[in-house]
């Protein structure tokens, strides 16, 4: 087993490395950093890469040439043993916007010449010394509307650039005390056994107070919104979406790590779903669908306070015969 701090170091310093290179130095940083049977694991239109000469060169070189000068601003970074398969692999997390100015065109969007920053979350296992697998999830959407687009009709919650955590605790480079991250895990597992029901035999509210605060934040993705408080957060996300699904599958992580306050998993993907109903605007189509996202959460005293969520909903549409990139891609620029 990774040691967690050695882990959490050699992620630091991948992301140094890579932040400050340029050009072609990008592909060897990569090379450096990460083991020959690398997986990375991203959003559409990427998905799965084993190379991580191609990860630099068909990711982030593109998106650093388009997003100039770009910064990391982490909002958390923490790791731990995953769950999923007996604490056997270290994981280490991090979350937050990459920011630069949109001065060139990335995945045909267009040229806003402004900040603009591009919501995403990393989980990397570390093995031996070396980044064997991560999973890259990035909120596209989200950058399209700072861009003047509208990829989606309107939203059930609020758009926002999302600020981190209320507290500002999240960034972990110290290891956080074991029985912290225990209560942590405990949380998470009571919310997803909740989940996983859909029929509890009591209202939806009622249900979410079991292990939510009364006044959560669910930092939903583009295209559903934000929102705040347990009744709103029913109203505007959790409950359109149990009316909009159904044959809903169990979830399937592929790794959950919890540390202090925070944890959080992804899947890949974490569940299908059928679309029965309505849902963002669109009708039932009847299809069946996977859901690729990630989850990360701030829990307070026993039950969970903020939620981020990271889902690849272009991926999604795409399987329900919309592609929203390309429609976006067909906005004619001015």
């Amino acid at each position: 087993m990774q040691n967690l701090s050695d882990a959490k170091n050699l992620v630091r310093a991948l992301y140094d490395d890579l932040d400050a290179a340029r050009g072609d130095d990008q592909v060897a940083v990569m090379q450096s950093y990460c083991a020959q049977s690398y997986l990375w694991r991203g959003f559409h239109p990427f998905d799965e890469m084993t190379d991580p000469a191609k990860v630099a060169s068909e990711f982030w070189m593109p998106l650093k040439g388009a997003l100039r000068h770009m910064q990391r601003r982490q909002d958390a970074f923490f790791g731990g043993q995953n769950e999923i398969d007996g604490f056997q692999t270290t994981w280490v997390v991090s979350m937050g916007h990459l920011m630069g100015l949109m001065d060139d065109s990335w995945l045909g969007l267009p040229i806003s010449g402004k900040i603009a920053m591009l919501r995403y979350c990393e989980f990397h296992r570390v093995e031996d010394g070396k980044i064997a697998e991560t999973a890259m999830y990035f909120d596209i959407p989200h950058l399209m509307m700072q861009l003047g687009l509208n990829p989606f009709p309107p939203q059930t919650g609020a758009h926002l650039v999302q600020p981190g955590p209320m507290t500002h605790d999240a960034l972990l480079y110290e290891n956080a005390p074991q029985e912290e991250g225990e209560k942590t895990r405990s949380a998470i597992n009571a919310m997803i056994s909740d989940l996983g029901q859909w029929k509890s035999g009591m209202t939806l509210e009622d249900e979410l107070r079991r292990t939510w605060h009364e006044d959560m934040l669910w930092w939903g993705p583009a295209g559903i919104g934000s929102t705040y408080t347990i009744e709103r957060y029913a109203q505007q996300h959790s409950g359109p979406f149990r009316r909009a699904f159904s044959d809903r599958s169990k979830t399937k992580h592929i790794c959950r790590v919890t540390e202090g306050h925070f944890g959080g998993f992804f899947g890949w993907p974490n569940f299908t779903a059928t679309l029965s109903g309505d849902f963002m605007g669109f009708p039932s189509t009847g299809k069946q669908g996977e859901f690729r996202v990630i989850d990360i959460y701030r829990r307070a005293g026993d039950k969970l306070a903020e939620n981020w969520i990271f889902i690849d909903l272009l991926h999604f549409w795409k399987q329900m015969g919309v592609d929203i990139l390309s429609r976006m891609q067909e906005v004619p620029r001015t």
